[in-house]
């Protein structure tokens, strides 16, 4: 195997789940008379650039299918963060119906809604059929592709160069992260802008982040490496915001390389800080697979531990994360019982393999868990002040990641 940025070959291994299911292949229940695919699930660090990966062991349009379940609408505070986010830009870049913004991996219009709703002309591409209805359906005019170079070159030719490029937590999506970042330096305007959000690698050390692990996320970035991807393209980072999205996230801010958009100190302070935590060392990666375990094995214990008490645990988010978890640590419907969500497309379906079934809201209220454990725990804010109600019969909140608490 080799990087997928520089082409070095990979022989430090970060992280090893073992093998999993792809982490949003849920299941019918016609589905669960037949077997499910699972795939190694190992990580390495390039030596080189720094960069953190996962082989493409599915191909990713086996990933990314129409029925796909993931519906970025279903979440209050990251609708909330989208509305910010184009506040932000269509000022800072003066945006306005003469401008043109395209999302990639715009999902189900989540974000493209805000523009829209401006008057400011909009383009989503969306290679999921059942997000992409959904945007349709808001009225945002959404292309069902993968994004790359290739594609970004028709787009120039046939439509218009972009002057913002946003592209959400999709920058780790993508198997072949040189066709796509390439594909940014083909769409934009000489004067535009492109923002990329993703979780920082830092973070997930720091914080013990491991589930944030799967087979659709294929890279996993610091601020240094994102850099270096973005300026082997042409492209210029000339800011960086923290932000606390997916348990501490970076949005990169960047333009073509000749561009006339400022550096701010904010892009030397980010270098620093990385630079200080050791980033530009290989000593960083290494043991991260010892405080993963650890996570596991409090998790598991406290599972067994309720049951041998008879009180009752169930889940509620059926998150990607959720099921790296749960996958890892080999749970089942024996330890926690269901998992509720919010989002019918994830409701009477059952979580890869595990093979809980995920219920609605009302099912909770009805069975009354002792224990909820919060699996999404990036909008723990958000699911326990929807969720408070539980403390009137006595349940409590169970959070596993970064370590083990009730509350």
């Amino acid at each position: 195997m080799k990087c997928r940025f520089c082409a070095t070959p990979l022989d430090e291994v970060f992280l090893d789940l073992g093998t999993a299911p792809p982490s949003n292949a849920f299941l019918s229940a016609d589905a669960l008379q037949a077997p499910e695919r699972w795939f190694p699930l190992k990580l390495f660090t390039c030596s080189e650039c720094r960069l953190v990966q996962v082989d493409e062991v599915e191909h990713h349009e086996r990933l990314f299918t129409p029925d796909y379940a993931y519906f970025s609408s279903y979440s209050r505070s990251w609708l909330e963060h989208a509305e910010r986010y184009v506040d932000t830009a269509v000022t800072r870049l003066g945006l306005g119906a003469d401008s043109f913004v395209v999302e990639v991996a715009s999902n189900d219009g989540y974000l493209l809604q805000y523009v829209d709703a401006r008057g400011i002309p909009c383009l989503g591409i969306e290679p999921t059929t059942g997000t992409a209805q959904v945007a349709r359906a808001r009225g945002i005019e959404t292309l069902e592709r993968f994004f790359g170079t290739a594609f970004a070159g028709e787009l120039a030719a046939n439509r218009d160069r972009a002057d913002l490029i946003a592209a959400n937590n999709v920058l780790a999506h993508v198997p072949d992260i040189n066709d796509f970042v390439g594909g940014f330096t083909a769409l934009l305007a000489p004067q535009g802008v492109v923002t990329v959000e993703f979780p920082h690698l830092l973070e997930l050390v720091a914080k013990r982040q491991f589930d944030t692990v799967y087979h659709e996320h294929f890279s996993y970035l610091s601020f240094g490496t994102a850099a270096r991807i973005f300026a082997a393209h042409g492209l210029r980072v000339f800011d960086v915001e923290t932000l606390r999205t997916h348990g501490g996230s970076l949005r990169v801010w960047a333009c073509h390389a000749d561009a006339t958009h400022a550096q701010t100190s904010r892009v030397p302070a980010m270098q620093a800080r990385e630079r200080e935590a050791g980033m530009e060392e290989m000593g960083f990666y290494r043991n991260f697979q010892a405080a993963a375990e650890a996570v596991k094995d409090d998790f598991l214990a406290f599972l067994l531990e309720q049951r041998r008490a008879g009180r009752s645990v169930a889940g509620y988010g059926a998150a990607a994360k959720g099921n790296t978890l749960l996958n890892f640590a080999g749970i089942r419907r024996d330890l926690l019982a269901f998992v509720a969500d919010a989002s019918p497309h994830k409701q009477r379906r059952f979580l890869p393999g595990s093979r809980i079934p995920v219920m609605d809201e009302a099912h909770l209220r009805s069975v009354r868990p002792d224990f909820v454990v919060v699996l999404p725990w990036n909008l723990r804010e958000e699911i326990t002040a929807q969720l408070a109600y539980i403390r009137d019969w006595g349940g409590r909140f169970v959070m596993a990641v970064p370590r083990l608490e009730i509350a």
